[in-house]
Protein backbone atom coordinates (compact mmCIF):
# COMPACT_ATOMS: atom_id res chain seq x y z
CA UNK A 1 0.00 0.00 0.00
CA UNK A 2 1.11 4.08 -1.16
CA UNK A 3 0.80 4.94 2.49
CA UNK A 4 3.51 1.91 4.27
CA UNK A 5 6.34 3.90 3.40
CA UNK A 6 4.78 6.78 6.46
CA UNK A 7 4.59 4.23 9.00
CA UNK A 8 7.33 5.47 11.20
CA UNK A 9 6.12 8.92 10.73
CA UNK A 10 2.20 8.05 11.40
CA UNK A 11 2.88 5.82 14.50
CA UNK A 12 4.38 9.43 15.57
CA UNK A 13 1.25 11.49 14.67
CA UNK A 14 -1.09 8.98 16.27
CA UNK A 15 1.22 8.76 19.00
CA UNK A 16 0.98 12.89 19.42
CA UNK A 17 -2.44 13.38 19.10
CA UNK A 18 -3.53 10.82 21.11
CA UNK A 19 -1.05 12.19 24.12
CA UNK A 20 -2.29 15.47 23.02
CA UNK A 21 -6.58 14.52 23.57
CA UNK A 22 -5.23 12.78 26.89
CA UNK A 23 -4.27 15.75 28.21
CA UNK A 24 -7.28 17.18 28.05
CA UNK A 25 -9.39 15.03 30.60
CA UNK A 26 -6.66 15.46 32.92
CA UNK A 27 -6.82 19.13 32.86
CA UNK A 28 -10.59 19.40 33.05
CA UNK A 29 -9.55 17.21 36.86
CA UNK A 30 -6.40 18.99 37.88
CA UNK A 31 -7.19 22.62 36.87
CA UNK A 32 -11.12 22.59 36.19
CA UNK A 33 -9.97 24.06 32.32
CA UNK A 34 -11.42 23.75 29.84
CA UNK A 35 -14.52 24.94 31.58
CA UNK A 36 -17.64 23.31 29.72
CA UNK A 37 -20.33 23.97 31.15
CA UNK A 38 -19.22 24.08 34.91
CA UNK A 39 -16.92 22.62 37.98
CA UNK A 40 -16.79 18.78 36.77
CA UNK A 41 -17.19 17.77 40.61
CA UNK A 42 -14.70 14.97 40.06
CA UNK A 43 -14.15 12.44 43.79
CA UNK A 44 -10.71 13.27 45.34
CA UNK A 45 -9.30 9.83 44.58
CA UNK A 46 -10.21 11.12 40.66
CA UNK A 47 -8.80 14.20 41.13
CA UNK A 48 -5.41 12.94 43.07
CA UNK A 49 -4.58 9.74 40.67
CA UNK A 50 -5.97 10.01 37.59
CA UNK A 51 -6.29 13.56 36.73
CA UNK A 52 -1.65 13.55 36.91
CA UNK A 53 -1.51 10.15 34.93
CA UNK A 54 -3.95 12.34 32.23
CA UNK A 55 -2.16 15.14 32.06
CA UNK A 56 1.53 14.60 32.65
CA UNK A 57 1.05 10.89 30.94
CA UNK A 58 -0.45 12.80 28.22
CA UNK A 59 2.42 15.12 27.64
CA UNK A 60 4.98 12.48 28.11
CA UNK A 61 3.32 10.36 24.88
CA UNK A 62 3.13 13.41 23.07
CA UNK A 63 6.40 14.23 23.12
CA UNK A 64 7.62 10.95 23.24
CA UNK A 65 9.47 10.82 26.93
CA UNK A 66 9.62 7.86 28.60
CA UNK A 67 6.98 6.72 26.53
CA UNK A 68 6.67 3.18 26.84
CA UNK A 69 5.94 3.37 30.59
CA UNK A 70 3.47 6.15 30.20
CA UNK A 71 1.78 4.39 27.74
CA UNK A 72 1.66 1.07 30.41
CA UNK A 73 0.64 3.31 33.34
CA UNK A 74 -2.02 5.42 31.24
CA UNK A 75 -3.05 1.91 29.76
CA UNK A 76 -3.84 0.81 33.26
CA UNK A 77 -5.71 3.81 34.46
CA UNK A 78 -7.87 3.34 31.38
CA UNK A 79 -8.71 -0.23 32.17
CA UNK A 80 -9.12 0.50 36.01
CA UNK A 81 -11.54 3.31 34.82
CA UNK A 82 -13.71 1.28 32.10
CA UNK A 83 -14.40 -1.54 34.74
CA UNK A 84 -14.82 0.50 37.10
CA UNK A 85 -16.86 3.54 36.32
CA UNK A 86 -17.82 1.64 32.62
CA UNK A 87 -18.93 -1.81 33.00
CA UNK A 88 -20.85 -1.24 36.29
CA UNK A 89 -24.10 -0.02 34.03
CA UNK A 90 -23.45 -2.78 30.84
CA UNK A 91 -20.65 -4.58 30.25
CA UNK A 92 -20.67 -3.59 26.30
CA UNK A 93 -19.02 -0.63 25.38
CA UNK A 94 -21.23 0.97 23.53
CA UNK A 95 -24.32 0.72 25.91
CA UNK A 96 -22.44 1.83 28.74
CA UNK A 97 -20.31 4.86 26.87
CA UNK A 98 -16.70 3.44 27.72
CA UNK A 99 -15.54 3.45 24.01
CA UNK A 100 -13.12 5.72 24.64
CA UNK A 101 -11.75 4.44 27.60
CA UNK A 102 -11.03 0.67 25.81
CA UNK A 103 -9.87 2.72 22.56
CA UNK A 104 -7.21 4.57 24.80
CA UNK A 105 -6.68 1.40 26.48
CA UNK A 106 -5.16 -0.32 23.74
CA UNK A 107 -3.72 2.22 22.12
CA UNK A 108 -1.46 2.85 25.28
CA UNK A 109 -0.79 -0.51 25.33
CA UNK A 110 0.12 -0.69 21.69
CA UNK A 111 2.62 2.41 22.40
CA UNK A 112 4.12 0.91 26.02
CA UNK A 113 4.94 -2.19 23.08
CA UNK A 114 5.83 -0.31 20.71
CA UNK A 115 8.09 2.34 21.72
CA UNK A 116 8.21 6.18 20.74
CA UNK A 117 9.12 5.92 17.68
CA UNK A 118 10.81 8.71 15.86
CA UNK A 119 9.97 12.33 16.52
CA UNK A 120 10.78 11.51 20.12
CA UNK A 121 12.52 12.89 22.74
CA UNK A 122 13.29 8.74 23.22
CA UNK A 123 14.32 8.20 20.00
CA UNK A 124 16.78 11.62 19.91
CA UNK A 125 17.95 11.18 23.58
CA UNK A 126 19.04 7.84 22.65
CA UNK A 127 20.89 9.05 19.33
CA UNK A 128 22.77 11.31 21.28
CA UNK A 129 23.68 8.65 24.01
CA UNK A 130 25.26 6.77 21.28
CA UNK A 131 27.34 9.68 20.14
Amino acid sequence: MFLHKYEPQLYAVLRIVTGFLFIWPGSMKLFNFPVLGGPGGYPLHVVAIAGPIEFFGGILMMLGLWTRWAAFVASGEMAYAYWTVHAPNAVLPIVNNGQLAVVYCFLFLFFAAHGPGIWSLDNFISARMKK
